[in-house]
């Protein structure tokens, strides 16, 4: 026993932090690791953040002197982590080396599974993606075909772009619902039936076994995508708003995503904006989203068009099979409906509405606003803009943007293949490090 004991210690105080998820205990076994410290991390992460760097731009960034700075490059350029570029452009003075990770070292998957589809891609080291596909899916037919599907679809782009499998070292995946991430797994997700506390990583480590593979909530996945290559690239504070299907926030505190103590942070989609409105699958009345996501736009503004108030809504409806779905209502908006306009404006001072309390209490940098209900377009970002900058004080907003998504339906994608990057490395003690 107690040598077990003394095992588990040993592994324990590898890991960069005790409150590391357990999955992350296993991965140590896995083909494919990289092992590192923590000033490589560091440097690591700085590189993936703002692309390639010069031995001067470590020593800015960081607290770190020159020479173990060069420690750190010469110790990376041997594991071939990060790989040395020819020298930058002459400026006068000397030309500086610059340093970038090495593509070659590995592929990493993003999987980005919405309510109604599955988004992949295949990146290699440096986060460029090298294959995306998507597909339609539905996560009420349950985890077993969703995975199953997801998987294989993998398999496939792999198989068809020549790249092997074996190099496959992580895979990020993002799921629509809350999520315990220590133990990667959903938690009472109220539109995915069947997933609560079911393994996912067990399941997709059965398909690449090579691969360490963590799961998160997709809007916190977005969040991670937007700040590595979206609105929010370089950016440390900053919230991403998902719209769609439901509703929910991605927060990023100090450069990393922010998940609460139960890792169910950001769900702003169930803040009561009115006392009256409809009941939402939550079981409370007037939620956010039951007022303001995709459905309940379509409803409201179905409901308008059936009383009159909109010839054009109702024309869209009877063309689409009797069906209406928030696109039409902002088709129908740009055609200059009424109706059209007075919905989308009043979703979006519901939105604004919770937004500048979030602005008041966080003081985010930038808001990003994405999901399918941002194709909405400018009416809809105006008026959340409006109301935040009403609602919210002076000082709060004084630096605040909020801009819609740059990469859109990638952000999905884009981030849970740098979710996975952020736990391909295993970080060994730092103990005999020296600045």
């Amino acid at each position: 026993m107690g040598t077990a004991r003394e095992l588990l210690q040993k592994k324990l105080r590898t890991l960069h932090s005790p409150e590391m998820p357990i999955w992350l205990y296993q991965a140590e076994s896995l083909p494919n690791r990289n092992f590192i410290t923590d000033s490589e991390k560091e440097l690591i992460d700085l590189v993936r953040k703002y692309g390639e760097f010069s031995k001067a731009d470590l020593v800015t960034y960081t607290d770190y002197s020159r020479t173990k700075i060069t420690s750190c490059i010469d110790s990376l350029l041997n594991k071939k982590i990060i790989i040395g570029n020819n020298a930058t452009e002459y400026t006068g003075g000397r030309r500086s080396k610059t340093f970038s990770l090495n593509g070659d070292l590995g592929l990493v998957a993003g999987v980005d599974i919405g309510a109604t589809s599955v988004d992949l891609g295949i990146a290699d080291f440096t986060g460029k993606l090298l294959v995306r596909y998507s597909e339609p899916a539905s996560v009420r037919n349950g985890p077993i075909k969703i995975l199953g599907q997801a998987c294989s679809l993998l398999e496939k782009m792999l198989k068809e772009n020549n790249l092997s499998s074996e190099k496959l070292n992580g895979i990020g995946i993002g799921v629509p619902g809350p999520v315990d991430f220590s133990a990667g797994t959903l938690v009472s997700p109220p539109i995915m039936p069947g997933w609560d506390r079911y393994p996912i990583i067990q399941t997709v480590q059965q398909w690449f076994p090579s691969a360490n593979v963590v799961v998160d909530n997709d809007v916190n996945v977005m969040a991670l995508g937007e700040i590595y290559q979206g609105a929010g690239k370089g950016v440390d504070n900053l919230i991403f708003v998902k719209i769609g299907t439901g509703i929910g926030a991605g927060i990023i505190c100090e450069g990393k995503i922010y998940r609460g103590s139960s890792g169910c942070a950001g769900d702003i989609g169930h803040i009561e904006v009115n006392k009256s409105g409809p009941l939402c699958h939550c079981g409370n009345k007037g939620c956010l989203e039951a007022v303001t996501a995709g459905p309940a736009i379509a409803e409201r503004s179905l409901i308008g068009a059936k009383e009159g108030k909109s010839p054009i809504l109702l024309r869209l409806y009877e063309k689409n099979g009797n069906t209406l779905r928030a696109g039409d209502v902002g088709d129908a908006a740009r055609e200059g409906d009424a109706l059209a306009v007075e919905v989308i404006r009043e979703s979006g001072q519901f939105i604004g509405d919770v937004l500048a309390g979030l602005v008041n209490f966080y003081n985010p940098r930038v808001i990003v606003i994405g999901g399918g209900v941002s194709n909405l377009g400018n009416l809809l970002l105006s008026s959340i803009r409006q109301t935040v900058l009403k609602r919210s004080t002076p000082l709060a907003t004084r630096n605040l943007h909020i801009v819609f998504s740059e990469i859109g339906p990638d952000a999905g994608v884009i981030g849970a293949v740098n979710l996975a990057m952020d736990y391909m490395f295993t970080i060994t003690s730092g103990n005999g490090e020296r600045d």
